[in-house]
This record gives structure tokens, sequence and C-alpha cells, in this order.
């Protein structure tokens, strides 16, 4: 079953740890991971409004699960951490 993560950027801190992290980011990806939609214009309906949303689909849970731990991702999320607040959710797909 496909399983997704939801990123959820709610505010920049330090625009330049960002840049670090998007250089960084796509060295972590794995077979079978696709991003379906990446900062495009959001809208929010219900809720605060947020900066940005990244949807990624994996093909189950242990794979979203390894991406996320692997110390290439790791690496990078420092930077993230750094830069911005944000949400990650994991979820199963139907």
């Amino acid at each position: 079953m496909s399983a997704y993560i939801i990123a959820i950027r709610d505010s920049t801190r330090d625009a330049g740890e960002l840049s670090k992290y998007r250089e960084m980011a796509p060295k972590a990806r794995v077979d079978g991971m696709r991003a379906l939609a990446a900062y495009g214009t959001c809208e929010a309906l219900e809720g605060a409004a947020v900066e940005g949303v990244v949807l990624l689909e994996f093909p189950d849970m242990d794979t979203a699960r390894a991406w996320y731990g692997s110390p290439a991702y790791q690496a990078a999320r420092t930077h993230r951490l750094a830069g911005a607040d944000y949400r990650f959710i994991l979820t199963d797909g139907l």
C-alpha cells in the first residue's frame, strides 16, 4: 500500500539554510519515491495559511521511514530545521 509524507512549511527563519537543504535533499532519493506536489500555489480552506506544501509518495510506510531516517536525508534535515518551521506527516494511502 502506498504511503505519503506531507511536508508543511509554516514559516521561514533562514533562507540560506533552506538553500543548503534544497541542495542536499535530492541526494536522499530512494527507489519508488515520487514528488506529487512541491511548493505550488497553496490555499488554506480551513486553518492557518502556510508558506508551502510538499507531497511525497512512497511504495509503503517502511520505504518512507527508511528515506526519512537515511543518513543522506538526516544531513539535509539539519538545514531544514535550522531554516524553517515545518510539520512532517507520514500517512498510509488507501
